[in-house]
């Protein structure tokens, strides 16, 4: 990492060392996982040294090539190189059939992601003592967790998500909002400007995997850009509110368990306080099914890699979303 990079940079740099790695290993298989630039990188570098790809969390879409940007680019860059496809849900898959790639290269797996989640959140995890007053000052108040990063929503459109946030914890008394800060610069100068110093708004620094899931299963509503965190919240039963006016994830809005909001100021307001304030609402979102996942995404790409590379003739049940 490096402060200020471009796509360029990230690129360049990427290429360059996975060619490195590549060569020594000289693996039968190279596995990318979702959509960043270094996962349509991972692919090229694996092409360039004939090596088969493996695509996880294969098939999203927008329909957007710049939204978002740039991940819509990089998960279809990713797939035109890629040889198998574990696409996490059905209509992930539909996504990849409609691009003409054939249906024996493509596997349902759930989403690894809620593997993850479901082994690291505890009913009895302590809290790094660095967030102990933020912790202390949660108790008995409603919790408004807020991430936010995407590079569309840079400048007024965050200004806007963070004015909106402000009002509400002004007129809910009992209502705490936690925000880690992504530290991109141009995030944490609007943030800063907007809700610097504010009672009852925490701005934090950015949380490792495990604490931060935490902090997900202790809040009431979550508001977000993030793409991972709509697949996450609903198998802790978190409203998700996303800032963004389209979604590669959109069995979490047909679900009812995310709402896509935009950054208009007067919607993120009235949607957070519907919930604030709207028992029935909350629980419509809260207690939707989950369509991501079962936690064992992750065991069913391993038993279709040794199907694949013929180590067991064992072919693994894909995943199905139960009634």
């Amino acid at each position: 990492m490096s402060r200020e990079q471009t796509l360029f940079d990230i690129t360049c740099r990427a290429l360059t060392g996975l060619n490195q790695v590549i060569a020594e290993a000289r693996p039968d298989i190279v596995l990318v996982h979702g959509d960043t630039t270094s996962t349509f990188v991972g692919a090229l570098a694996a092409y360039y040294h004939r090596i088969p790809v493996g695509h996880v969390e294969a098939g999203l879409r927008t329909g957007d090539k710049y939204s978002p940007y740039p991940e819509e680019m990089n998960r279809k860059l990713t797939g035109a190189l890629t040889d198998l496809h574990f696409a996490p849900t059905a209509m992930a898959r539909g996504n990849l059939l409609a691009e003409a790639v054939p249906a024996d290269n493509i596997f349902i797996t759930g989403n690894t992601v809620i593997d993850t989640l479901l082994k690291t959140v505890r009913s009895d995890y302590r809290f790094p003592a660095e967030l102990d007053t933020v912790m202390g000052d949660l108790s008995g108040r409603r919790v408004i967790l807020v991430t936010t990063h995407r590079r569309e929503n840079l400048g007024e459109p965050l200004r806007h998500v963070y004015q909106a946030l402000r009002d509400i914890i002004h007129e809910f008394h009992d209502t705490v909002a936690v925000f880690p800060v992504h530290r991109n610069p141009q995030v944490r100068s609007v943030v800063q400007s907007e809700l610097g110093g504010l009672d009852r708004i925490h701005l934090i620094e950015p949380l490792e995997y495990e604490p931060f899931a935490n902090l997900m299963g202790r809040s009431d509503i979550i508001l977000t850009d993030s793409g991972g965190i709509q697949e996450e919240a609903p198998s802790l039963g978190k409203p998700v509110l996303v800032l963004r006016d389209t979604t590669e994830r959109p069995e979490a809005i047909a679900a009812g368990t995310a709402k896509l909001i935009g950054t208009s100021r007067d919607r993120v307001y009235e949607e957070l306080r519907l919930l604030l304030t709207d028992s029935t609402a909350y629980s419509v979102m809260a207690e939707a099914g989950n369509p991501y996942g079962d936690g064992r995404a992750s065991k069913r790409i391993v038993e279709f890699l040794l199907h694949h590379f013929k180590l067991t003739e064992q072919m693994p049940a894909p995943f199905t979303i139960q009634a």
